[in-house]
């Protein structure tokens, strides 16, 4: 199957089970996960429409990403990995969503460079669900007041929140407590699922969905 073969089917996937789950069509968004793929093996992606991508490494998409920016019109770029403090300033100057916003050292550094370059990327704060000791994100009982802090000390504009649930847990219960916790926040948007478990979490209200190996293969 080509790569826009399966592009396709994650894409019909998203809308049967977003319809079945009496969401509307365009509901859910597709981030497609081109994290260690060349520029080479992403333009197919491209050329089928797909314009929202996700990485996890600023270095790694600062090789590949500011040249297919040019070349393509309308390109959302995510970053989906941990940020060290010290890649805020590029980090800011090239993403276009941030999603591991996971700590007061981040967000601090955030705020510097969104007000120094007069770019605002849109914000998520990264929950360690499975509270996971070897896994970035900032515990659940800690979200709602470190989105507040964001917003209130801050002035960070957060959107959402965004979760990996561990590997070898059932993902639904960490799913509804994403949406409980975006709730208590005041959010709306929900980044959660991965190939594995995308139709998972659709159900549970997601309004994104991280999708790599079932489009791109395997790396």
């Amino acid at each position: 199957m080509t790569l826009q073969a399966r592009l396709a089917e994650v894409l019909q996937t998203i809308d049967k089970v977003a319809a079945k789950s009496g969401r509307r069509q365009g509901d859910v968004q597709l981030v497609a996960v081109s994290k260690t793929f060349d520029a080479e093996q992403i333009r197919p992606a491209l050329e089928a429409g797909q314009r929202v991508f996700g990485e996890n490494r600023v270095q790694e998409s600062q090789a590949k990403w500011p040249e297919l920016k040019a070349a393509y019109d309308g390109v959302e770029l995510h970053l989906i990995g941990p940020l060290q403090s010290n890649k805020a300033e590029d980090a800011v100057a090239l993403f276009d969503v941030i999603e591991t916003v996971d700590r007061e050292k981040i967000a601090r550094a955030l705020a510097k460079e969104i007000a120094r370059q007069e770019r605002k990327p849109r914000l998520y704060v990264q929950v360690n669900t499975g509270l996971e000791p070897q896994k970035a994100g900032i515990a659940p009982d800690d979200t709602v007041a470190f989105v507040n802090f964001c917003r209130d000390e801050l002035s960070l504009d957060i959107e959402g929140l965004m979760c990996i649930p561990p590997a070898d847990e059932n993902p639904g219960p960490h799913f509804a407590l994403l949406s409980k916790l975006a709730k208590q926040a005041g959010l709306e948007k929900l980044s959660m699922g991965m190939s594995s478990d995308y139709e998972t979490a659709i159900e549970f209200g997601a309004t994104s969905v991280r999708v790599g190996s079932a489009i791109f293969g395997h790396r």
